[in-house]
């Protein structure tokens, strides 16, 4: 059985090498065409952040009882401002929070939302605590809000997004919202104040 001479196995192995390095060349310059590729796009279209804030919020029948269980109704006034010129927003999933001292008291969904360029979309979450078993030191805490007129609120909202340029979109992003603190008044004699909300990408 005949065996390659020394002066073949030192000619097939440059080949092997130079292939080896022509592919890992090839691999490089796609990755370095696909990175300016992407920050081609990302300063043509120039993204900015999304603005979120809370409008308006009131609370209705109230009750906190005696073995600390709470019941209200809790309406928001979200507005969702998108300044981007070229980017449209795809909302599949929205859910809103209302969440006291760290304790959620109550969460619901809003309907599924294109948000257009340069629009301004408002929000009206309606959210119910159904006798919900508060901890301490939060019973005291509210009944002690309650008869101030005032109470401190956070508003979060939790939702998936795709952004969409063209005839293109993206894969699903989280986006998350959190207002605090939403100043609201048991007293419809006082007026609002708006509060800007923080949003994470």
């Amino acid at each position: 059985m005949a065996h390659p001479s020394p002066s073949q196995s030192q000619g097939v192995r440059p080949k092997r090498t130079n292939l080896l390095r022509y592919i890992a060349m090839a691999i490089l310059a796609l990755i370095i065409l696909v990175g300016i590729a992407v920050i081609i796009i990302w300063l043509v279209l120039k993204p900015k952040h999304l603005e979120y804030s809370v409008e308006s919020a009131s609370i209705h029948n109230f009750n906190l009882t005696n073995s600390n269980h709470l019941y209200a109704n809790f309406d928001f006034t979200l507005r969702s401002y998108n300044p981007n010129s070229r980017v449209s927003l795809y909302y599949d999933s929205v859910e809103v929070s209302v969440r006291y001292e760290d304790q959620t008291l109550a969460t619901s969904s809003v309907q599924p939302f294109l948000q257009p360029h340069k629009n301004v979309t408002r929000l009206y979450p309606k959210l119910t605590a159904q006798t919900v078993a508060l901890y301490d030191p939060v019973p005291k805490d509210l009944r002690l809000e309650r008869s101030s007129g005032d109470i401190e609120l956070d508003v979060l909202v939790r939702a998936r997004i795709r952004f969409k340029v063209g005839a293109w979109k993206s894969k699903h992003r989280v986006m998350r919202i959190f207002c605090s603190p939403v100043l609201v008044h048991f007293s419809k004699a006082k007026s609002f104040e708006r509060t800007s909300c923080e949003v994470d990408m």
